[in-house]
C-alpha cells in the first residue's frame, strides 16, 4: 500500500507554528511568552514562502520555527512562570479577602527566575559573551539614568548603577578605552577587551519625564535587563579577575545606602567621586604600567614575521595611545559633564579634580600650580593662571580620536570649535570630509618627519653602493652594450614576425641581421691591453624611424562606456549561486556612491552660501567705512 502525503503534512507547511498555536503549546500567556523568548533568544522566522508555510492564507502572520517552540518545552522556566500564574491568583484572592498576612507570605514566596544556566546555555565560552556586550551595556546604562517605577524596578535600577561602575573601572584599569564621540544620543565609547571590540552609549543625564506607554513598552524592556544583569555580572567577574582586581569591589563611596538612591544628584556625584580612585587590588600591588616601546621591538628579522614593521608600528602606536595623558593634570569647572571626562582622562593616564565644595571626590584644588589644563564651558573668565591651558571639552575627544596631543589653540576660551569627527565612520564610504583630510595628512607629516629622524646617514662613498659582483663599465662601452641590445631586441621582434605569418622577409637579409649582430657582439667584449673602445654608428634596420608621439586624449563617455562593459562581463562570470549576493554587493556600492555624490553637493552648496555671506558681509563694512 502506497502512503499518501498529505497537504501541508510535510515540507514548508509543517515546519512553523503561528504565535497563537506557540503559546497554546506552552499552555502561557502572551507576556509570559515574550519573556521566555526574549530570555532564552528565539525570535520570529521569516519561512521562503509564506502561502505554504501559513496552510495556504497570504495575510502577515508571526510565525516560529517549529524546533525553536518544541526547545521552550524543555525548559525550566516554564515551570517557574505557570507557578507565578498560580501565585498571581491566589495573591489576587487573599487581598480581595483583606488577609494581609496570607497576601505577605505568599509575596514572600513569589517564585523566581533563574538565569544562570541560560547565559551558560547561550555563551558556552568568554569571548561569545564579550561579542555580545554591546546591547548589555547601553540598556545598562540606559536603566541606571531611570528612577524607580511602577515596572522598572528598584533592585533593577540600582544593580545597573553599580554593574556600569564596575565595567568603567575595568576599562580604567586595563586601558581598553580606543574611540570617542559626542552626539545627540549621549557619548559613544569604543574598548577592546579581550581583542574583541566592544561599542556602548552613555545617554547625556537629564531629568526623567515620564512618557506615553504606546511609545515604549517598558516591560519588554524588563526582560531585557533583568537577562543582562546576570550576564553583566558574570563578565565583570572574569574581567576583574583577569586584571588582577578585587570583586565584588569596595568603592571609596557608597553606592547603594538609602540615602544615595533617594537623591540623584548625589548618587551621580558619588558614582563619578569613585571613579577618581583605584581599586584594591588582588597581588597587593598598585595598577599595572603598560610596557615601554623600547620592549616592543621585535628581536628577530623581517624574514622571521610578514609584516612586522606594521606590527611593530601599531603596537608602538597604541602604546603611546595608552598613556597620552600620563603626566597631565585637569581640573573641571563645575559647568561640564564631569564624568566622560573623568572617565576618559583616567582611562589615558592622566589626574582630573574638580571643586571639592561643589561635588566630592576632589583630589587636588584649582589653586594648585601643577595643573596642566583647565576644562571650561564658558566664554571667558575672571582669573585665569598662566601656567595652564584653558580648553573647551572636545579637545579630550578630538585628541584620543587622532592619537597624539592636538594643539591647544583651536580650543581655547570662546573659540569657535572645529568640527567634530565621528571615528566610527566606514573606511568604505565614499566621501571624506575636507577636515578629515586635512588631519590625515597632518598625521602623515608627523609619522614622516618622525621616521626622517632614524632614517640611517646617506653613503657618500660611490664604491661602497656598487656591490663586490658589479662590474664598472666606460661610457663607450656601455653605448656599444646598449646597441647590441637594441639589435637583439629588434631580431627577435622579426623573429616573432616571420613565426606568425605577418611578414615574409628574405633568408639573404636574415643572414645579414645575424652578422651584424655577431659582429656588435665582438665589439662589446672588452678589448685586450689599454687600447680604448671606438663607438661605432651600428646600422640601422629598414623602417625603423624615430616619431614624435601624440597625446592621446580619452573621452570620458568611452570610459564609462568601457568600465560598463567590463561590470557586465564581470557579472556573468559569477556562479549563480552568488549572484544574489553579488547584486547585493553592487547595490550597496551603488548607494554609498550616491550617498558620497550627496554629501559633496550639500557640501559645496553650504561653502558656496558661506562665500555669498562673507562677500555680503565685506560690502557692507565698505559701504560703513565709506560713509
Amino acid at each position: 500500500m502506497v502512503k499518501r502525503n498529505h497537504k501541508y503534512k510535510s515540507g514548508e507547511g509543517a515546519m512553523y507554528y503561528t504565535r497563537r498555536a506557540a503559546m497554546r503549546k506552552l499552555q502561557l500567556k502572551i507576556q509570559d511568552f515574550r519573556q521566555l523568548c526574549i530570555l532564552k533568544g528565539i525570535y520570529p522566522r521569516e519561512p521562503k514562502n509564506r502561502a505554504r508555510a501559513q496552510h495556504g492564507s497570504k495575510e502577515l502572520r508571526i510565525l516560529y520555527h517549529k524546533k525553536d517552540i518544541t526547545f521552550l518545552l524543555h525548559e525550566p522556566i516554564v515551570w517557574t512562570l505557570r507557578d507565578r500564574k498560580i501565585f498571581n491568583r491566589r495573591i489576587k484572592r487573599a487581598a480581595a479577602k483583606q488577609n494581609t498576612n496570607l497576601r505577605d507570605i505568599r509575596l514572600h514566596n513569589y517564585p523566581q527566575l533563574k538565569l544562570d544556566h541560560i547565559v551558560k546555555e547561550r555563551y558556552p565560552t568568554f569571548i561569545e559573551a564579550i561579542k555580545e556586550l554591546d546591547d548589555c551595556m547601553t540598556l545598562l546604562f540606559m536603566f541606571s539614568t531611570f528612577p524607580a517605577t511602577k515596572i522598572i524596578t528598584r533592585e533593577l535600577t540600582r544593580m545597573s548603577r553599580r554593574l556600569t561602575v564596575e565595567f568603567m573601572h575595568y576599562i580604567i584599569a586595563a586601558q581598553a578605552l580606543r574611540k570617542v564621540f559626542i552626539s545627540v544620543k549621549g557619548y559613544y565609547f569604543q574598548a577592546e577587551i579581550k581583542g574583541q571590540t566592544v561599542t556602548w552609549i552613555v545617554p547625556h543625564y537629564f531629568p526623567y519625564a515620564p512618557h506615553r506607554g504606546e511609545m515604549v513598552d517598558l516591560s519588554i524592556m524588563k526582560s531585557f535587563g533583568d537577562f543582562f544583569i546576570v550576564m553583566a555580572g558574570f563578565i565583570n567577574f572574569r574581567l576583574y579577575h583577569s586584571v588582577n582586581l578585587v570583586y565584588p569591589p569596595q568603592f571609596s563611596q557608597a553606592l547603594d545606602s538609602d540615602e544615595t538612591m533617594a537623591s540623584e544628584q548625589k548618587f551621580v556625584s558619588e558614582r563619578i567621586a569613585a571613579l577618581n580612585v583605584d581599586l584594591l587590588r588582588s597581588d597587593g600591588g598598585a595598577s599595572a604600567e603598560p610596557e615601554d616601546a623600547e620592549l616592543l621591538e621585535w628581536a628577530g628579522t623581517d624574514e622571521d614575521l610578514p609584516h612586522v614593521n606594521q606590527i611593530r608600528q601599531e603596537a608602538q602606536n597604541l602604546n603611546k595611545l595608552k598613556t597620552l595623558f600620563k603626566g597631565l593634570k585637569f581640573f573641571l569647572n563645575r559647568e561640564v559633564p564631569r564624568e566622560p571626562l573623568v572617565f576618559i582622562i583616567r582611562c589615558f593616564g592622566g589626574k582630573v579634580s574638580w571643586d571639592k565644595t561643589m561635588f566630592a571626590g576632589a583630589t587636588f584644588d584649582e589653586s594648585d600650580e601643577t595643573i596642566t589644563h583647565q576644562i571650561v564651558d564658558r566664554p571667558s573668565m575672571e582669573k585665569q593662571y598662566i601656567s595652564r591651558d584653558y580648553i573647551q571639552p572636545q579637545w579630550l575627544f578630538d585628541s584620543v580620536n587622532q592619537r597624539r596631543l592636538l594643539p591647544t589653540n583651536q580650543y581655547f576660551i570662546g573659540a569657535v570649535l572645529p568640527p567634530h569627527l565621528s571615528p566610527f565612520t566606514n573606511s568604505r564610504v565614499q566621501y571624506v570630509p575636507p577636515e578629515e583630510l586635512a588631519l590625515r595628512k597632518a598625521a602623515e607629516q608627523d609619522d614622516e618627519a618622525a621616521n626622517e629622524k632614524f632614517e640611517p646617514a646617506e653613503v657618500n662613498d660611490e664604491q661602497e653602493q656598487i656591490s663586490d659582483d658589479e662590474e664598472v663599465l666606460d661610457p663607450e662601452e656601455e653605448q656599444v652594450q646598449q646597441e647590441f641590445a637594441l639589435l637583439k631586441a629588434y631580431n627577435d621582434e622579426r623573429t616573432d614576425q616571420l613565426n606568425s605569418g605577418v611578414e615574409e622577409s628574405s633568408a639573404a637579409n636574415d643572414k645579414q641581421d645575424q652578422e651584424k649582430l655577431q659582429n656588435n657582439g665582438k665589439k662589446a667584449k672588452k678589448p685586450e691591453g689599454d687600447a680604448p673602445l671606438q663607438a661605432q654608428n651600428p646600422v640601422r634596420p629598414k623602417g625603423m624611424t624615430v616619431r614624435p608621439g601624440k597625446v592621446y586624449k580619452e573621452s570620458p563617455e568611452e570610459q564609462q562606456a568601457v568600465t560598463k562593459h567590463e561590470e557586465a562581463l564581470r557579472a556573468r562570470m559569477v556562479k549563480s549561486k552568488h549572484r544574489k549576493l553579488y547584486s547585493m554587493m553592487m547595490e550597496s556600492r551603488k548607494k554609498s556612491e550616491k550617498e558620497a555624490a550627496l554629501l559633496a553637493e550639500k557640501r559645496a552648496r553650504i561653502e558656496k552660501q558661506k562665500k555669498a555671506e562673507q562677500v555680503e558681509k565685506q560690502k557692507k563694512q565698505r559701504k560703513q567705512i565709506l560713509a
